[in-house]
């Protein structure tokens, strides 16, 4: 392959890095493929993203952004339109449509929707192509190699696995997908990338949570210790129509991922605008799009003299009973008819609590109904009801504390014939005092499901708490146990308050509806603000003694099996 000699590249400006209260932050899923409609795994993608701009809204961070949208260049939609007997611009207007339908009823707080088929994109990768350019970082050459389709990229020998197609023919696939590749030869511009071994490794090793979680780091790095060839950036016009052309040469298209990794910069207004933004961006994106993001990416901007984005978070992959999702299996999980069956928040909830980003979490019907009504209908709205019940509460109030029955003590084992606390009610004051600090660690970590983990085992001893001083138990006319009642009462809604403000960013609707019965205003709901029983530390609690809000019935309705499960069951 022709490669004349490498022009001097530009280096990336050294920048400070914004930090520090009321900086901004761009956060973005990847834009997804329009060539068919959306799947769970789409949609993980999104409510991880929306969790954690919801949680940085409510710890008053400053100004977010959270960017989604769709890709709409490239073969695999040239092809897909073909078949399905329609325009790529007519197959595109449908698909995005149905992603921007599915993330608006996930409630997935989207800020910016990209279409790369835009005016203004397509501006800003053609801006983009132009300083790549400039700067030396292309030349144009005779490329070969195996192609594949679906992922659009070429993939080496190493990547690749023998098997046999559907007419039992020898045939070539990706190790990682599946699907099979193509020997491909073509004339394109190249893309210097083996230029960028060395501002990558550097890159890295300076930031080691540049990725996110470590394992995915650790698999990039040892990618930067193989080969590192040139990429090519471009396919011939005649190949694919559908596409931005390359800048003064019609014969050519542009490459469809550096089309569609420029939407990050085109979200924030670039070529002219984007300082403002970058490179405070976290990029969430699935492990099988990983290179892309963590190489490709980091040495394209750098070419361009931007820096790499400040993050880069990494999940894994949803299969369905062990299985891998595919259409030939028929087993693709539609997230509109889980949102229906499981409710948004629960599905929410779910997702959110048992997708692991290590690892492939697995998705089945009964998992689903174990995990949401445990935790959402049971433990927490068990607990709800059960503590503002009228049979307990009577007066419908924020019950007052008092503080001779629950003392302040130093030492949990100091509590021998100090009140009415045992040494195992201490132990929940101080597992709940610390769990907006945990939470807020873990949604740093991009650990949301050990923030959910945390939040349920505190809602379990509040639980046990409430079951183990049998407040309908207590005499309601001897003063001394009306106290009593009224300060478990007092704990139990402040341990609530505090599970409903932190389960805000991933079950909005449900956590409204909590804090609303509470009587929590809308301005009391900030992560920023939130201290937990004030009253046990001898300072005032602005909602001791005001009136509950209305009882809106039961918190989260138990999930039942749906009639299509119950007859799957029985034939099995």
């Amino acid at each position: 392959m022709l490669r004349p000699a490498c022009r001097r590249l530009p280096r990336p400006p050294r920048r400070a890095a914004c930090t520090g209260p009321g900086r901004r932050l761009l956060l973005s899923t990847p834009i997804f493929y329009a060539n068919g409609p959306p799947h769970i795994g789409h949609l993980y993608s999104a409510l991880l993203a929306d969790a954690l701009h919801r949680h940085r809204g409510l710890r008053g961070a400053g100004p977010g952004r959270l960017s989604t949208g769709t890709d709409e260049h490239g073969l695999k939609i040239q092809q897909a339109a073909a078949a399905a007997g329609t325009s790529p611009p007519e197959l595109c207007e449908r698909v995005s449509d149905l992603f921007r339908q599915a993330l608006a009823q996930a409630g997935v707080s989207f800020t910016d929707f990209t279409r790369t088929s835009q005016p203004r994109h397509q501006r800003a990768v053609q801006r983009f192509w132009g300083a790549l350019r400039d700067g030396g970082a292309l030349y144009k050459g005779s490329y070969e190699g195996w192609y594949c389709t679906p992922e659009e990229c070429f993939l080496p020998e190493s990547q690749l696995a023998e098997r046999r197609d559907a007419q039992g023919r020898p045939c070539k696939v990706s190790l990682e997908s599946g699907h099979q590749v193509h020997w491909t030869k073509e004339e394109n511009y190249m893309f210097r990338l083996s230029a960028f071994r060395d501002p990558l490794w550097n890159w890295l090793r300076e930031n080691p949570h540049a990725i996110s979680p470590d394992p995915f780091y650790q698999r990039v790095l040892r990618w930067l210790e193989e080969d590192l060839p040139d990429l090519s950036v471009s396919r011939e016009s005649s190949r694919l129509q559908w596409g931005i052309p390359v800048p003064g040469d019609p014969t050519q298209t542009i490459y469809v991922w550096v089309d569609a990794l420029v939407n990050y910069l085109s979200v924030v207004g670039y070529p002219t605008a984007h300082g403002e933004w970058w490179p405070a961006a976290h990029h969430v994106v699935g492990k099988d799009i990983l290179k892309f993001h963590a190489i490709y990416w980091p040495a394209l901007l750098m070419a361009v003299g931007l820096r790499p984005p400040e993050r880069i978070l990494v999940h894994s992959h949803w299969t369905v009973r062990g299985q891998k999702m595919s259409k030939s299996l028929g087993n693709v999980v539609d997230p509109f008819s889980c949102m229906e069956q499981y409710t948004v928040d629960g599905f929410r909830y779910f997702l959110l609590r048992q997708g692991v980003p290590e690892r492939d979490c697995d998705y089945y019907h009964e998992k689903v109904l174990k995990v949401v009504n445990s935790e959402l209908a049971d433990a927490l709205g068990g607990l709800l009801n059960r503590s503002t019940a009228l049979s307990i509460n009577p007066s419908n109030t924020y019950p007052c504390f008092s503080e001779s029955c629950f003392p302040k003590v130093s030492d949990s084992r100091e509590t021998k014939g100090m009140g009415r606390a045992s040494a195992e009610d201490y132990e929940l004051l101080a597992s709940v005092a610390s769990l907006p600090l945990q939470v807020a660690s873990y949604f740093e970590g991009f650990q949301i499901y050990k923030a959910l983990e945390c939040i349920t085992l505190c809602v379990r001893q509040t639980n046990s708490f409430f079951q183990r001083h049998r407040p309908w138990k207590l005499d309601r006319k001897d003063p001394v146990e009306q106290l009593w009642l009224d300060t478990i009462i007092h704990v139990t809604l402040e341990c609530l308050r505090v599970f409903g403000t932190l389960l805000q960013p991933v079950v909005p609707h449900t956590a409204d509806k909590l804090l609303s019965r509470l009587a929590v205003e809308p301005q009391e709901r900030a992560l920023s603000s939130l201290t937990f029983l004030p009253r046990y530390s001898g300072k005032p609690c602005p909602f001791e003694g005001r009136q509950l809000g209305p009882d809106t019935g039961i918190l989260f309705h138990r999930l039942e099996k749906s009639r299509e499960h119950q007859r799957e069951t029985k034939k099995l």
